[in-house]
């Protein structure tokens, strides 16, 4: 059967937002000014008069649309509000089914969303977008399909949530493990001062001109918070004694702003200034148990309390030295750290399952919204 079609700028209009004067507290009549952060939730809203000239009104049924940023092409409703100038509020044609609209915008994101225009701040394509061939069956029709993407979806969503449930189970079981640990460890066991049995060791900050983009001999890669573990953007440090290397089995701390107490291990090269090394200089101390300490509330929550209280969100090594270590006898130490490691594993291997799983139902719905809206609506 040959489906009826159309360009989606026929059916759609979209009115860009724009920002009246805005006040923190609400007056009687004002509405929520309406940024993305507010609609995901993220952050509470400012109010502006609806009868500002540059007041763009949205109503509850309404759609609207992020136009610029990472986050451009993703659709909200159910929102009163004043739309913002990096919005649009979408008007439908009376021959068009907003939820219908709704789930083809979505199908359509990654597409919206990769072709932005403009250097300083992207944006949508809206040239694009008014390109975009929308299947337009009768409204009856557009019905149907919603109300069966409606259930399907919500199933999706119910697996969504029932996923992520478990996979924070999961974490929580390892963290509470880890953290009890320590906390009886505590009690039961003499104690040591951090700085006492262990060494610290600040990185360094060569010149950008030092670096190198591609690996050569006589050079190792430069380890920096933002992409530790990851393969992009690596950059390279000639070999020096001026620059302070690790080891794969060292152990490397977050030092500054959110990647404070964040612990680092498992690779080797010289490492910069926002990280410290710590090492055991006892041979008491097991360097698996020095890790899962730092990786504990027993530091963690000690280190966060300085941290706030520093202007850089930040610690030095001498902040840290008087925190206390629970020092088990050293084959205790290997007994418990061998426990912790096997938990470890089998949590990884139940967070790696129930990834998938969140991976399968994210395939699952973009193939449903292409199933209604590419192929054959009767197979919906």
């Amino acid at each position: 059967m040959t489906r009826v079609t159309t360009k989606l700028g026929e059916v759609l209009h979209l009115v860009g937002g724009r920002k009246p004067q805005l006040h923190r507290l609400p007056k009687a009549g004002y509405l929520p000014f309406l940024s993305a952060k507010v609609l995901r939730g993220t952050e509470m809203p400012e109010y502006g008069d609806p009868k500002d000239k540059n007041s763009v009104l949205a109503r509850a049924d309404d759609l609207v649309m992020i136009c610029t940023g990472s986050n451009s092409g993703e659709v909200f409703t159910g929102k009163i509000g004043l739309v913002a100038s990096t919005m649009a509020r979408i008007d439908v044609s009376p021959s068009i089914n907003q939820s219908y609209v709704r789930y083809f915008l979505q199908m359509h994101f990654h597409l919206l969303n990769g072709a932005m225009k403009g250097m300083t701040i992207p944006s949508l394509d809206r040239q694009l977008f008014n390109a975009l061939t929308i299947p337009v069956p009768t409204l009856d029709e557009q019905q149907r399909i919603v109300r069966r993407l409606d259930e399907a979806v919500e199933r999706i969503d119910i697996a969504k949530a029932n996923a992520e449930a478990n996979l924070q189970s999961a974490r929580a079981i390892f963290e509470s493990h880890l953290n009890s640990v320590f906390a009886d460890s505590g009690r039961v066991f003499e104690t040591e001062e951090l700085g006492d049995v262990c060494d610290f060791k600040g990185g360094a900050q060569p010149p950008k001109a030092d670096f190198i983009y591609e690996p050569k001999l006589g050079y190792v890669r430069f380890l920096q918070i933002r992409d530790f573990g990851s393969n992009r953007n690596i950059t390279y440090i000639r070999e020096s004694t001026k620059n302070r290397l690790c080891r794969s089995d060292d152990i490397l701390i977050g030092r500054y702003g959110a990647s404070v107490g964040k612990i680092l291990t498992g690779q080797t090269g010289a490492y910069n200034v926002a990280l410290i090394k710590a090492a055991p200089k006892l041979a008491k101390l097991e360097p698996s148990w020095l890790y899962h300490y730092l990786r504990s509330d027993a530091f963690q929550s000690r280190l966060g309390k300085i941290a706030d209280r520093s202007a850089q969100a930040g610690f030095s090594k001498d902040d840290i030295h008087a925190f206390p270590i629970p020092i088990p006898p050293l084959t205790e130490q290997q007994f418990i750290c061998s426990q912790i490691n096997r938990l470890e594993e089998q949590i990884q291997s139940l967070v790696s399952n129930y990834s998938s799983k969140l991976v399968a139902i994210k395939e699952l719905r973009s193939s449903l919204l292409r199933q209604a809206f590419v192929s054959d609506p009767e197979l919906v």
